[in-house]
């Protein structure tokens, strides 16, 4: 199956896909937040305190609403993105990404090899512990990647980071416009 944010982005033409963050590490809020109307809600591990566990009950309670989760994993750092991953998470979201080598390492630990360092794990969440079909062979193109560019100087290299293949957004010519 296509990655369901992405699906929101393509499907938005004159209605842009509306969400929210979350900032509690209760399965209840999330659940609560999936059932508001949102189309997305970003998790947030970087300023919360939702741990790996927290992502989990908080996954599991939004997989019965529509709203699509994404999981801002608290740094740019392949251990902790193949553990969201391995999860369940669909979707990362990468905070302080300077520049294009940043940004690639992203993508990389979202990728199995030979196209990335994600490690292989046999029975997860993410292959509903073992029994998707053909899981490995599908999942790297699977799986959202969201950088956030937060400094002047990764502003000045949007360009170069939006060139990164697997980083998201939108398709076709990029229009940049220059921030004074």
């Amino acid at each position: 199956s296509m990655n369901a944010f992405r699906q929101l982005l393509k499907a938005a033409g004159a209605h842009p896909p509306v969400g929210t963050w979350i900032m509690s590490a209760s399965p209840l809020v999330a659940e609560a937040t999936g059932h508001a109307g949102f189309d997305w809600a970003v998790l947030d591990m970087e300023h919360s305190p939702v741990d790996m566990m927290e992502v989990v009950q908080m996954l599991q309670a939004l997989s019965a609403t529509k709203m699509v989760p994404v999981v801002r994993v608290a740094w740019n750092d392949p251990v902790l993105v193949k553990r969201v991953l391995d999860a369940g998470a669909a979707t990362v979201m990468f905070p302080f990404v300077q520049d294009a080598a940043e940004a690639a390492r992203a993508v990389a630990a979202t990728r199995y090899p030979p196209e990335g360092v994600r490690g292989m794990a046999g029975m997860s969440r993410a292959n509903r512990y073992g029994t998707v079909p053909n899981f490995f062979a599908a999942a790297n193109k699977q799986v959202g990647v969201i950088v956030q560019l937060e400094t002047v100087q990764s502003v000045k290299k949007l360009e170069a980071i939006a060139a990164v293949d697997g980083v998201e957004g939108e398709e076709g010519p990029r229009r940049v416009e220059q921030l004074e």
